[in-house]
């Protein structure tokens, strides 16, 4: 098969569409023709060589992709071959062909091209875990999203409005912002200009957000605290503000506050907060709600695989909202 593989850790023009061994179906797995893959922050950190694989993963880049099962591996019932899925990965999406865990696959929903369901399975598990899973967002809530236009973050904004929860977010533009407005964001921040700390509260009448969703880590901890409800709950996702910040436990301790970091790559296939459980809510609980159309994944682009360079370049384009679809097939 055909595989993006990397020349050496750098930058974009490192990663080379070129000849790769097959992967090796295993019992309990799938082996997936892969039509489409996504662009993740977490591609870019392996790329640069500073986020490797966890142990007995792919090397090849890609945490999510779509397309059509064409093996069975011993013990798999719940798959036949031909059907269209998309599916959760530790590793190997930007390839012709990719071997997961029969229990990381999900049908590709109900009316939705096969290469589009490919920006789901990494958001979608990402955004429920936490913010469901872990923080218990509920009808009523004030969730904040920092970096709203992203993909993480145009996923979530609907994941919170189709919960009944109020949703304050931050980007980086007027034209970012209006597009959150669009997701159904009821709060906009340009965190260029405004203090999110002051508008989420203004905007609340002193409440606060009783959930945080934050990829900037660091950078962004005594404020996020700041804005935190009395029982809120904040959630780290990223790193993209520094790895090191001093935390006020006195602050903490005052809101009666809860404070998580939560990674998804790393996480045992099954068992307690394993990626099987968490793509068997994502299936009963989320699918659902996309297929009657109140979530939906934001495409900014699609680009045939080759072309992954210039999809790595995108995701930090000013103009870039959503996800970046790389079509293998």
């Amino acid at each position: 098969m055909h595989a993006i593989t990397l020349t050496e850790p750098g930058g974009p023009d490192v990663m080379v569409w070129r000849e790769h061994a097959d992967p090796q179906l295993a019992p309990g797995h799938v082996l997936i023709d892969v039509v489409a893959t996504a662009v993740n922050r977490a591609d870019v950190l392996q790329r640069q060589g500073n986020y490797p694989p966890p142990p007995g993963a792919s090397e090849v880049l890609g945490l999510e992709c779509s397309g059509t099962i064409a093996a069975l591996g011993e013990g798999v019932t719940q798959w036949s071959i031909g059907d269209e899925v998309c599916a959760l990965l530790a590793g190997g999406g930007y390839a012709e062909q990719v071997v997961v865990p029969a229990a990381q696959v999900l049908p590709v929903p109900d009316g939705m091209d096969v290469a589009t369901a490919a920006a789901l399975p990494e958001v979608a598990c990402t955004v429920w875990s936490n913010v469901v899973m872990e923080a218990g967002l509920g009808h009523g809530d004030v969730l904040l999203v920092h970096g709203g236009a992203g993909g993480i973050g145009t996923h979530a904004i609907q994941v919170g409005k189709a919960l009944g929860a109020t949703v304050a977010t931050t980007a980086g533009s007027p034209s970012k912002l209006e597009r959150c407005r669009e997701l159904g964001a009821d709060i906009l921040i340009d965190y260029k200009k405004d203090d999110f700390v002051e508008a989420v509260r203004n905007a609340t009448d002193g409440h606060g957000a009783d959930v945080v969703l934050d990829n900037m880590g660091a950078k962004y901890l005594d404020r996020n605290l700041d804005v935190l409800a009395f029982d809120g709950r904040l959630s780290v996702i990223g790193m993209q503000g520094g790895r090191t910040g001093e935390l006020n436990l006195g602050k903490l301790l005052l809101k009666r506050g809860h404070v998580f970091a939560t990674g998804l790559r790393g996480r045992p296939v099954t068992g307690e907060h394993s990626k099987a459980e968490i793509v068997e809510q994502v299936r009963t609980r989320l699918w659902p709600l996309i297929e009657q159309g109140l979530v939906a994944p934001v495409v900014s682009a699609e680009l045939p695989i080759a072309e992954a360079p210039r999809g790595h370049e995108l995701l930090d384009s000013p103009d870039s909202v959503g996800k970046v679809v790389l079509r293998v097939r």
